[in-house]
C-alpha cells in the first residue's frame, strides 16, 4: 500500500514537471514568434530609409530613377549633396527650422510644466474643468483652427514672421496632460515640507519638482521639437518669404524644378534634413520610455 501511495506521489510530481516544462517550451515560442514579427517589422521600418541613403549618393538618381528600388550603390557620388548645398539655401532653413524649434521647445516647457505642476498639486476651486477645457484643444482637429489663427495674426501685422509657428506650441494639451500625470506620480510631502520652510510656490516648483522632471523634461522637448521640425502645412500658409522657409518648405520647393522632380536631390535633401532629429532623438530615447513609466499613462 506504502508502495502504491509512492508510486502515485511520483506520477503526480512527474506530470507536474511535464506540464511546467510543456509552459516553458510554449512560452519560449511564443517570445520567439514575438520577437521574429518585431524583427521583420523593423526591417520593412528601415528599408525605406536605406533606399533613401542609398539614392542619395547615387550619382545618376536624377538621370536614372533607381525604380523599382535597388538596395546597392551602382554609381557613388556626392553630386546630389553638392546641389543641395551649393547655394547655402538649406543652411538658411536649418537655422529658420533650429530657431523655430528651440523657441517652440522652450515656450512649450514653460507653459507645460507649470499648468502641469498647477493642475496636479494646486488646491483651487474649477480645476477640473479647466483641464477638461484645455484637453478639450486636443479633440478640435487643426484645420478647423487655421482660418481663424490666419486672420488673428494677419491682423496684427504677424505674417511672413516665426511667431504664428511658436505661438501657438504655448498651449499643448498632451503636454499638460502628461506632466499633470508626471506631477501626481511625486509626493505631495515635498511641497508640504517646502512649506514649513517657508518656501512659495516659485521656490518649491523650480527648485524641488522641476530638477527631478529630467525624463518629463527630456520627453516634451523632443516631441516638441520634431513636431516644431516636421511641420510643414502651418508654415506653408504664414511664410511666403524665401528668406524664411524651414526645412520642410525647402523640401517642397527644392524637390520641384522646372517642373520636374528629380529623385536623387530629393532624397538628399531629405537626408540632410533628418540629420538633426536623428541626433536628438538618439541621444535622448530612453527618457521618453522612463518618463512614460513614470508619469502612469498606460498605452
Amino acid at each position: 500500500m506504502g508502495e502504491r501511495i509512492r508510486s502515485t506521489g511520483h506520477g503526480s510530481a512527474s506530470s507536474c514537471e511535464r506540464r511546467q516544462s510543456l509552459r516553458e517550451r510554449r512560452k519560449r515560442h511564443m517570445h520567439l514568434a514575438i520577437l521574429a514579427v518585431m524583427v521583420v517589422l523593423g526591417i520593412l521600418f528601415v528599408l525605406p530609409f536605406i533606399w533613401m541613403v542609398i539614392v542619395t549618393f547615387e550619382g545618376q538618381a536624377n538621370i536614372i530613377p533607381p525604380v523599382p528600388p535597388k538596395y546597392y550603390i551602382e554609381n557613388p557620388s556626392l553630386f546630389n549633396l553638392k546641389i543641395v548645398t551649393e547655394n547655402g539655401q538649406l543652411l538658411t532653413s536649418y537655422i529658420n527650422s533650429f530657431f523655430v524649434a528651440v523657441c517652440s521647445v522652450a515656450l512649450n516647457l514653460f507653459s507645460v510644466l507649470m499648468g502641469g505642476y498647477a493642475l496636479s498639486k494646486g488646491r483651487f476651486r474649477g480645476k477640473g474643468v479647466i483641464l477638461m477645457v484645455i484637453l478639450s484643444t486636443m479633440m478640435i482637429p487643426f484645420e478647423t483652427r487655421m482660418i481663424p489663427m490666419f486672420t488673428m495674426f494677419n491682423a496684427v501685422g504677424a505674417i511672413n514672421t516665426f511667431w504664428p509657428i511658436i505661438l501657438p506650441t504655448v498651449v499643448d494639451g498632451f503636454g499638460v496632460l502628461m506632466a499633470q500625470q508626471y506631477y501626481d506620480e511625486l509626493p505631495g510631502e515635498l511641497r508640504e515640507s517646502a512649506a514649513i520652510d517657508g518656501a512659495g510656490e516659485a521656490r518649491t516648483f523650480f527648485g524641488i519638482y522641476l530638477p527631478i522632471a529630467g525624463p518629463l523634461v527630456s520627453t516634451l522637448a523632443i516631441l516638441t521639437f520634431l513636431t516644431s521640425w516636421n511641420n510643414f502645412l502651418w508654415p506653408l500658409v504664414v511664410l511666403t518669404r524665401q528668406e524664411l522657409r524651414t526645412i520642410p518648405l525647402f523640401i517642397s520647393s527644392f524637390s520641384m524644378e522646372n517642373s520636374m522632380r528629380y529623385m536623387g536631390t530629393t532624397m538628399a535633401v531629405a537626408f540632410m534634413a533628418i540629420i538633426p532629429v536623428m541626433i536628438v532623438y538618439l541621444f535622448l530615447q530612453k527618457y521618453i520610455i522612463q518618463s512614460v513609466a513614470t508619469s502612469g499613462i498606460k498605452g
